[in-house]
């Protein structure tokens, strides 16, 4: 094999797990409202819908919709990657959601279609296309139960996300474990 093959082949295998670690962060970023992670992972000149571009109108489109859900636990799963060239690419990532509505605790299994691309030799979000198979009510709010006080219960509620300091920035001073508006 001559080199440029071999470079070509470790070019791609590192393009494919940082392209792995940028959905895990995007994950991670939504459900511990970490808004500056999050804005980061998507290019400088990100469109936002239809008129606005930029990481800071993202930051406020992401500030309101996330502001409109509480608690969520973003599980990615089944991630394909389709290498372009040295700085694109293109991607269908799976992912199962639990969200808090209010009082209500939805599933989701969600898809995204993606876009990537290099930017300063970091794989970034161009676009995030979120598509739903369904979202549905589970019977059971698990944010309603007793503290679990882990390990001694299995059951009940934890410390998360209310111990991330970025969802205490998010929330306020008034951040708890959940949202302002979580049931008690």
């Amino acid at each position: 094999m001559t080199d440029d093959a071999t470079a070509d082949r470790l070019g791609r295998l590192e393009a494919y797990e940082a392209i792995r670690q940028l959905a895990a962060r995007y994950a991670v970023a939504i459900d511990s409202r970490d808004l500056d992670t999050l804005v980061a992972l998507f290019v400088p000149d990100v469109r936002v819908g239809s008129r606005a571009i930029g990481r800071a109108a993202l930051r406020a489109s992401f500030d309101g919709s996330l502001r409109a859900i509480g608690v969520s636990v973003l599980d990615v799963g089944t991630q394909v990657i389709d290498v372009v060239d040295a700085d694109h690419a293109t991607g269908t990532v799976y992912c199962t959601g639990e969200i808090q509505d209010g009082d209500r605790w939805i599933h989701q299994a969600i898809v995204y279609d993606d876009e990537y691309r290099r930017v300063d030799g970091t794989w970034c979000f161009v676009r995030r296309i979120h598509r739903l198979f369904y979202g549905a009510e589970v019977g059971v709010n698990p944010l309603g139960l007793p503290p679990a006080d882990w390990p001694e219960h299995h059951d009940g509620t934890g410390t998360l996300p209310g111990e991330w300091l970025s969802w205490q920035r998010f929330w306020g001073p008034a951040s708890g474990a959940t949202s302002p508006d979580a049931p008690s």
